[in-house]
């Protein structure tokens, strides 16, 4: 699409004649925001437009459906419930039997579906009921390569259940059911061969590990009993007790003996140095100690005798004898004490030693046999191990034997698949519903995709943001335009010809015509134009037509209103006006006559004129130049409004020229018909020629174009309304 330049936007004054005129300045969007503003009633208006065939399609995709359905083969799905229990132990005794429930159900659950659906488990049913040419329509062998694989077959889980749902569908509802329950059995039979197989397994292996075990045990078994022998007791920790208690014992006596040897080497030293006390202390001293006593008690009495009486005296040497008798005893006790003291010393003094001989030989023999004992207690813990293995391993296989024949399992068949009545599939009614979802998006994405590749003028808004000039009219379409007809009022002739079947079309026209003269004349803000020039981007746009309506309706305001056919390559006015079109701007231009000698007065519009083109020229481009400047400067005096009827602005040079020269142009584009390139083709090449461009009248729209022409269809009622009246 090609845009105006930005720099073009504000166009000064321009002077032609007597005619001073701003240019019109039209805000120009940017690009990005040109097409992305699409109003959201164009999308309804595109399904109100198109509901007809929307509606048509949606019917015959509808009736194919329900064709095709009716025609396909019932198929019908038997579905057997699975619960899966997994509370129940794999055992009945062991850990197999204490195994709780555990929290990765969904894990466990998606494991078993996979089983399912193994090759395993749906061999031996695909080949017992032939499924793979029942799926396949063509014989398999049952050795084929490659894992079993039903495509027919689904297993689902509820929500929120430790169910499983497998479902099995074929054109024969016996088949079906058979089918769904055999799988179920297979899976549960699968079950038990794996864990036959795999309870076996351990077994052989658990066997190979207990003979090793066995000769194990008993060689740690013979080691410890060959050391028991070696060191000729049964028990070494007792005999180690027994030899510990009889070193604590030694070992108190030798403390013993040791105090009581001190204590005799004491007395004896005592004794040795003469001391009288040391005598007494010891064992005999009480004896000692009373001879001392009386020796002092017959010396007191000596004494006493001895101041009485003389040494003849008897009692003299009575008291004499006794004295000496007593400290004849005391010498014979002190010689009797040292002996007794040196004996008790010597006897100490060998008890010390033998006990302390004792003491070490026990701690000798203690030391030995604790030494020995770690080798013993490593011996005994090797062999104690080894037995309590072997006897766990055995009683591991016992375990393992039993449950392996054990046969029960947490996977069990809750419901049973039954021959099912009625067929899943086809549903007529799912199948019609989706397929008029289907249709319905199919027809919407085509509408609004071709609406949205639509590169032509439609919609009087889009056309002005994208083109950036106003669109100032429309006009409705016609079915059916003629050369001539009788002007309602009587006499002369009129542009078109009235058919019954498009009068209300034509009034609609007319209408649209009276409204465009207002909107180009009263848009000015008081300065009038002219001049205008009407052209378009490619032929057949409908320019003619207008600007002859538009001039009629211009006269019939009573304004002296001139029609110039400058279409001099491919006239049309004077066929339309039915005017002699011999003679006209061409031989004007030529110079053979002036302009006023060529002008046709209409007899019908007596404010209307009309200068045809005259006879066809090639020549049009080179004929244009200061002549067409003088003739529109002559003509605006003389006429309240001059409308050239221009050729083509696309492939032509001359409407460049009266582009210049009038005070407005009009662009005439066809409904449906001229792409928006071409339209802006022709706004940026007048623009760069700072022509005034008054805007663009749609031509041929009718209702079904844009939400924006829904007035047209209340022209017929109204009209229809104002006839009857």
């Amino acid at each position: 699409m090609i845009l105006p330049d930005p720099k073009e936007r504000e166009i000064g004054p321009r002077i032609v004649g007597e005619s001073r005129l701003p240019a019109v300045v039209t805000p120009v969007l940017p690009a990005e925001e040109r097409e992305s503003i699409v109003p959201p009633g164009h999308y309804w208006w595109l399904l109100r437009r198109n509901g007809v065939r929307i509606a048509a399609f949606v019917a015959v995709c509808l009736g194919l459906t329900a064709v095709v359905t009716n025609r396909m083969t019932p198929i019908y799905e038997a579905v057997v419930t699975v619960d899966i229990d997994r509370q129940t132990p794999q055992g009945v005794i062991g850990q197999e039997s204490m195994r709780g429930a555990w929290n990765d159900s969904d894990q466990y659950l998606a494991t078993q579906i996979r089983l399912i659906q193994s090759d395993s488990v749906l061999r031996p049913v695909a080949v017992k009921y032939d499924l793979l040419r029942h799926e396949s329509g063509t014989p398999v062998p049952s050795s084929a390569a490659g894992p079993v694989q039903l495509r027919k077959l689904k297993v689902t889980r509820p929500p929120n259940t430790y169910l499983l749902l497998l479902s099995y569908r074929s054109p024969d509802p016996a088949l079906a059911a058979n089918v769904a329950n055999a799988i179920a059995d297979s899976y549960i039979d699968h079950g038990f061969q794996v864990r036959y197989r795999s309870t076996a397994n351990l077994s052989q292996f658990m066997e190979v590990q207990l003979d090793e075990l066995r000769s194990k045990m008993e060689r740690s078994s013979a080691a410890l009993l060959a050391f028991e022998r070696e060191l000729n007791i049964i028990s070494p920790e007792e005999k180690t007790g027994i030899v510990s208690a009889r070193l604590l014992q030694l070992n108190t006596e030798y403390t013993g003996a040791q105090a009581d040897r001190v204590r005799k080497e004491a007395a004896r030293q005592s004794i040795l140095d003469g001391s009288l006390e040391a005598a007494e202390g010891a064992g005999p001293g009480e004896s000692l100690r009373r001879l001392t006593e009386r020796s002092n008690e017959a010396r007191e009495r000596f004494a006493e005798i001895q101041a009485h009486f003389g040494k003849n005296h008897p009692e003299h040497r009575k008291a004499s004898e006794k004295a000496f008798e007593i400290e004849r005893q005391i010498a014979t006790m002190k010689e009797k004490i040292v002996r007794q003291i040196e004996t008790e010393y010597t006897e100490a003094k060998n008890r010390e030693d033998l006990l302390r001989r004792a003491v070490g030989e026990t701690k000798s023999e203690f030391d030995a046999l604790n030494a020995r004992s770690f080798e013993y207690q490593s011996l005994k813990r090797e062999a104690e191990a080894d037995k309590k293995l072997y006897e766990e391993l055995v009683r591991r296989i016992k375990e393992a034997s039993i449950n392996a024949s054990f046969q029960n399992s947490m996977v069990r068949i809750a419901d049973r698949a039954r021959a099912p009545v009625r067929p899943v599939s086809p549903d007529l009614r799912l199948n019609l519903l989706a397929a008029f979802f289907a249709a319905f998006s199919i027809c919407l994405l085509v509408t609004v995709a071709r609406d949205a590749m639509d590169d032509t003028i439609r919609d009087p808004d889009k056309a002005s943001r994208l083109l950036g000039t106003e669109v100032i009219g429309t006009l409705p379409a016609v079915r059916k335009w003629r050369l001539r007809v009788k002007m309602p009022s009587g006499g002369g002739t009129a542009l078109v010809v009235r058919s019954k079947r498009d009068e209300t079309m034509e009034d609609g026209y007319e209408e649209s015509i009276r409204s465009l003269r207002n909107a180009i004349l009263l848009s000015e803000m008081g300065q009038r134009s002219r001049s205008l020039l009407v052209t378009s981007a490619a032929p057949g746009e409908g320019k003619s037509t207008m600007a002859g309506h538009l001039a009629i309706a211009h006269a019939c305001q009573n304004h002296r209103t001139l029609l110039v056919d400058a279409d001099l390559r491919r006239p049309s006015v004077h066929r339309r006006f039915k005017i002699d079109g011999t003679r006209g701007l061409t031989n004007v231009l030529t110079g053979e006559c002036e302009w006023r000698e060529a002008t046709v007065h209409s007899e019908a519009h007596h404010h209307l004129s009309i200068l045809p083109a005259g006879p066809p020229s090639t020549r049009a481009a080179d004929l244009f130049g200061r002549s067409l400047a003088l003739i529109l400067q002559e003509a605006v005096g003389e006429f309240d409004l001059v409308i050239l009827d221009g050729p083509p602005l696309l492939g032509f040079a001359e409407p460049m020229q009266m582009a210049a020269l009038a005070d407005g142009v009009i662009v005439v584009a066809r409904a449906g018909a001229t792409s928006r390139k071409q339209v802006g083709a022709v706004i940026t090449a007048l623009r760069r020629l700072r022509a005034n461009v008054v805007g663009i009248v749609l031509n041929q729209v009718h209702k079904d174009m844009s939400d924006s022409y829904a007035y047209y269809g209340q022209y017929g009622k109204y009209y229809a309304q104002r006839a009857a009246s």
